[in-house]
């Protein structure tokens, strides 16, 4: 399957990644179909930098060779880059919080004996912090649910998930952490934008991808 670039120059490449897509091959031959396999038939010189997972949609970057994959690399670990997230999420998060923003810290580790849950553990996890705010609410046949945006501020495995969980909504058709995944087909998180300097003029790309659901 062809994928066609929201963009692409010398040193980039942006895609829209459908959830139910890996980023990069996994463990055994039926997880080897992959944005970065499908990506590398049309650029073969395309490099991974960051990863959605498997079931969240939205924007990747790509760079074009190993030097423009580094500098991407050192922009995502230097926090140089701005990720916002729209996720649907169980429960009423105004009556809950009395708040229409706010910030998450909790620091966050893989949970081992359950990989590949993540969970929140005070003495050993690494600092977590997401940023959220009330979008809108809902009443549905299962019960109310927010949309909020998310803007995370580290990058830890299923942050966002883990995080929303910890403070009592965890995301719509989140087969993994929600207590009940039948309410989605999918998992209600989307990459929605993100904003990075170039890899070779340092300019800030701005990209958006509007949410599917």
């Amino acid at each position: 399957m062809n994928l066609s670039p929201l963009y692409a120059d010398d040193a980039l490449l942006v895609f829209d990644k459908p959830a139910g897509l890996l980023c990069v091959p996994g463990r055994g031959e039926d997880k080897q179909d992959c944005l970065v396999a499908r990506v590398q038939t049309q650029w073969p010189e395309a490099l991974t930098v960051h990863r959605l997972d498997m079931a969240t949609s939205g924007l990747v970057v790509m760079g074009r060779g190993p030097a423009a994959q580094r500098r991407l690399s050192e922009a995502f670990e230097q926090r140089l880059t701005d990720k916002r997230y729209t996720a649907v999420v169980h429960g009423d998060a105004r009556a809950s919080t009395g708040a229409e923003h706010g910030v998450i810290e909790a620091p966050l580790i893989i949970d081992w004996p359950n990989r590949p849950r993540s969970k929140v553990c005070a003495d050993t996890g690494k600092p977590s912090t997401t940023h959220w705010r009330i979008v809108s609410r809902a009443d549905t046949a299962h019960g109310p649910v927010t949309r909020l945006a998310l803007q995370p501020i580290t990058g830890r495995t299923h942050q966002l998930r883990v995080h929303l969980l910890h403070i009592g909504h965890p995301i719509v058709g989140d087969a993994l952490y929600a207590p009940d995944p039948t309410h989605s087909a999918r998992l209600l998180l989307h990459a929605q934008s993100l904003s990075l300097p170039h890899p070779i003029g340092g300019q800030t790309m701005q990209f958006e991808s509007p949410c599917p659901f």
